[in-house]
């Protein structure tokens, strides 16, 4: 009994086998059918998530203009706004005379 417990060729594993395993049909004009509706609907999903992707990237898009609609922007236009570093000397000295001998 024991031998016989993990055995999976027996019948009734057959059976359940089977009711989940896809089956062509045999006429070739039905195969054919089956083998159109496949593509179209494989052709209806790609174009349903290719939609549903340039809808969310619109989104996106329209929300971002939309929540920077109220930010005042800078009124002189000699004024460049940003985030600047402040370097020492020494460095951007160092930075020039390399730059110098690597133009020779």
């Amino acid at each position: 009994m024991f031998a016989q417990t993990f055995r999976f060729d027996s019948a009734q594993f057959q059976r359940v086998r089977s009711a989940f395993e896809p089956r062509k049909p045999r006429h070739r004009l039905l195969r054919f059918a089956v083998g159109v509706v496949g593509l179209g609907l494989l052709l209806v999903l790609v174009m349903f998530s290719v939609v549903l992707g340039a809808a969310m990237i619109a989104a996106g898009i329209v929300y971002k203009l939309w929540k920077g609609r109220g930010k005042a922007a800078a009124r002189d236009p000699r004024i460049v706004e940003g985030e600047y570093r402040v370097v020492d000397a020494q460095v951007l000295e160092a930075s020039r005379t390399r730059s110098q001998r690597e133009a020779l």
